[in-house]
């Protein structure tokens, strides 16, 4: 009898065990970005006349979620600096050039979350962006846009992320003040849940 309840016991907490590593397994999420349905854009004045509008072609990453503790979210992105696109070939060869993002020197942007507060649906996502060699504080508004089942067996979860920087913190200064120093960014991205 005692045998019996001793192995009851055992298998218990064998059981109880199990169910923990379940559930964090459930409540932790990761995903990684899918690059073909994700991008990163921006906005600047020219001249005070219009709004330029461009993006960035080639972008990749990580992102987690925890149910449980939304707060522990963190994202990791890269941007390849050369797939700037203006809709103008020669302007994007200058936005490439030392001019600006340098891109052959400095061939990816990136952003590292380091704090995030709000929950599953969205919140403000803190970090720190490399542009050009340099590093600073970025703070980006986030809000989820949708997820649920693929039509390939896959879960994926979209988001978009707005926030604002000034080109010149990151050494770029040409043309200033007849081209806006601040630049509206916007990433939308796209994860697949890792298996």
């Amino acid at each position: 009898m005692e045998q019996a309840q001793s192995i009851s016991s055992k298998l218990t907490l064998v059981f109880l065990v199990l169910t923990g590593v379940y559930a964090q397994a459930v409540f932790s999420e990761e995903y990684k970005v899918d690059p073909g349905h994700s991008s990163a854009q921006f906005s600047a004045g020219h001249l005070g006349f219009s709004l330029l509008i461009g993006r960035f072609n080639k972008v990749e990453g990580t992102f987690s979620i925890d149910a449980k503790k939304p707060d522990t979210g963190k994202a990791a992105i890269t941007i390849d600096a050369a797939s700037i696109d203006s809709n103008h070939e020669k302007r994007d060869k200058h936005l490439r050039s030392p001019d600006f993002l340098n891109a052959k020197q400095f061939p990816k942007i990136t952003f590292e979350s380091t704090e995030f507060k709000g929950n599953r649906k969205g919140g403000t996502l803190k970090g720190k962006m490399t542009l050009k060699g340099v590093t600073r504080p970025v703070s980006f508004t986030i809000k989820q846009i949708g997820e649920g089942k693929d039509p390939w067996g896959g879960y994926r979860n979209g988001y978009r992320a707005t926030g604002k920087i000034k080109r010149s913190d990151f050494g770029m200064k040409f043309s200033l003040p007849k081209v806006r120093d601040e630049l509206v960014l916007e990433i939308n991205i796209e994860g697949v849940r890792k298996k």
